[in-house]
C-alpha cells in the first residue's frame, strides 16, 4: 500500500464524490441525472478499482469510468424526447401580473377545444403545478399513463393553438 493510498472505500467516496457531481452535473446539466450517473460511476469503479492505488490513479480511474458512463448516458437517452419543464424558469417568466387578459383567454380557449380527460390533466399539472405522481392519482391512472396522456394533451393543444392563429 503506497503511502498516499486511500484507507478505505469510504476515504475514495468522500474525497472523490463532489468532483464526480460536478463534472456530471456540468456534463448533463441538471441534479437527478447528475446524482443517478455519479453513483453509477462508483458502483461500476467498486469491483476493479483497488484501495491500496495511489491518490492520482485512484482519480484517473474514476475520471475513466465517469467518462464511460456519461457516454452510456447519452447513448439511452439521445434521440429520445424531452418533456419536462424547469419550472422555476418558467415561474420566473409568468407571474400573474406578466400574464395579460388576452394570454388567459387564449388559454382557456385551447383547452375549451381539448378533450376532458387532456384538459384535466393540463389543469391539474400546470395550472395546479401538481406533480405527475398526483395528477395520475387524481385522474386514478398509472404515471406512465398520466405522462401519455400529458404528452398526447400538450400535442393536441399544439395543434389547437396552430390552427386559431392560421
Amino acid at each position: 500500500m503506497s503511502p498516499d493510498a486511500y484507507a478505505n472505500w469510504e476515504a475514495i467516496y468522500r474525497d472523490n464524490v463532489d468532483r464526480v457531481y460536478r463534472l456530471m452535473f456540468a456534463k448533463v446539466g441538471n441534479r437527478p441525472d447528475a446524482e443517478d450517473l455519479t453513483a453509477e460511476v462508483f458502483m461500476t469503479a467498486l469491483k476493479p478499482l483497488r484501495v491500496s492505488a495511489s491518490v492520482g490513479e485512484v482519480r484517473a480511474y474514476l475520471l475513466a469510468t465517469a467518462r464511460t458512463v456519461l457516454a452510456g448516458h447519452w447513448r439511452r437517452t439521445l434521440g429520445r424526447e424531452v418533456t419536462a419543464l424547469d419550472v422555476d424558469r418558467v415561474a420566473e417568466e409568468f407571474t400573474p401580473e406578466t400574464m395579460d387578459a388576452e394570454s388567459v383567454a387564449k388559454a382557456e380557449a385551447i383547452l375549451a377545444e381539448l378533450p376532458e380527460r387532456y384538459r384535466t390533466v393540463l389543469r391539474l399539472r400546470f395550472l395546479e403545478a401538481c406533480s405527475l405522481k398526483e395528477a395520475a392519482a387524481a385522474l386514478g391512472v398509472t404515471v406512465g399513463n398520466a405522462k401519455v396522456l400529458q404528452h398526447r394533451a400538450l400535442r393536441q393543444a399544439a395543434a389547437v393553438a396552430d390552427r386559431m392563429e392560421a
